[in-house]
């Protein structure tokens, strides 16, 4: 008797050299615990040397492309404000204004990472990249929330030796270039906005257009503070403020995608309750072992995994059954299993027997 594996995706499946099934059934790619909806067609077939071929696309090529779109737009309204605001920081003397041009000035190399980074994520996969290039984009996510956090160490350190040593600052021109910063942050927060909420490399982009909203929200407030009251110390004050603020979410942002990179399991991830429904979707299904779960991208997970299966236990049935149930309870579409039918051999090569 012999076992099989297979591997289920988004486009049609094919496993040579032995008998199709056909089949359909309902999914959605997006989470582990959501309710599937759709219909399809699979044809397996299975050879007793496991050996097989798979080809398989993704079908978020019209995101890509709006999510690109959306990206360029942002980069290059940012890049034409960055260095009026920067000249006006310097001019005015305001560590908050300064914060913020710094801010934009790592937004607009944040966001030209997140382009580039969403057009290497449309390129097909190769035999050397049989995964494609979607990393690029957890990647660029992780590097940009690092980038956000360095410069806030580096604002709150400016801004406490400014307590030590205060600068004075020109409210009337800080005020003017605080305001048509904030109108630009607006526009490009809201064009960001309207794209992808599962791409982390957009979340990662939005998050730096949103600090450069605080940013220039706060050196408005200062430039106020300092025209009616001359109160310098608001200046650092608020910079150290805002830097925190976006120092909390950057994390949640480098920890997210650090997470995505050392191949951790999807969060609500639940072995022993996948173990259970899967068996029970599969009766002839008696262990299930050796399970590992992975995100490509937080939007794109995959599994591989071994199950013990009953002596006359039907394979093909046994192998479409447990794909359907990993698809519909699960959202997992990308999945290899290996039926077993006595002893793991993988245990077997572990111990050298």
């Amino acid at each position: 008797m012999s076992c099989h594996h297979s591997i289920r995706c988004n486009t049609t499946v094919t496993i040579q050299n032995a008998m199709p099934a056909d089949h359909s059934h309902t999914h959605d790619p997006k989470g582990l615990n959501n309710t599937h909806e759709h219909a399809r067609q699979n044809k397996h077939d299975h050879s007793h040397d496991h050996g097989h071929t798979h080809g398989h696309g993704h079908g978020h090529s019209h995101a890509h492309n709006t999510d690109e779109g959306r990206l360029l737009i942002a980069l290059a309204i940012t890049a034409c404000f960055m260095v009026a605001e920067i000249i006006g920081g310097f001019l005015s003397g305001s560590l908050a204004l300064i914060a913020d041009a710094g801010h934009m000035a790592t937004d607009t190399a944040a966001l030209a990472l997140a382009w580039l980074s969403t057009r290497q994520a449309r390129k097909p996969a190769t035999p050397v990249r049989s995964y494609g290039h979607h990393r690029a984009q957890v990647l660029a996510a992780f590097v940009n929330g690092a980038a956000l956090i360095g410069l806030s160490i580096w604002i709150v350190g400016e801004a406490i030796h400014r307590f030590f040593a205060p600068v004075g600052v020109l409210g009337g021109p800080m005020l003017i270039v605080a305001t048509l910063g904030l109108a630009v942050n607006i526009i490009a927060f809201f064009v960001l906005q309207g794209g992808s909420k599962d791409n982390i490399n957009m979340r990662g982009a939005l998050l730096h257009v949103l600090g450069d909203l605080l940013g220039s929200a706060a050196a408005i407030i200062a430039a106020i503070v300092i025209i009616f009251t001359g109160w310098m110390p608001i200046d650092p004050l608020l910079s150290i403020f805002v830097s925190l603020l976006i120092v909390r979410s950057a994390w949640r942002l480098v920890a997210s995608s650090w997470h995505v990179l050392m191949e951790g399991a999807p969060e609500g991830f639940d072995l022993d309750d996948m173990s259970d429904k899967l068996k029970a979707a599969a009766p002839g299904v008696t262990d299930i072992h050796h399970v590992h779960i992975w995100g490509l991208t937080p939007d794109k997970p995959i599994i591989t995994l071994h199950a013990r299966i009953a002596e006359g236990a039907n394979h093909n049935e046994t192998l479409l059954r447990l794909h359907r149930a990993l698809a519909d309870q699960f959202g997992l579409t990308h999945a290899t299993i290996q039926l077993e039918c006595g002893p793991c051999p993988e245990d077997g090569a572990v111990h050298g027997h």
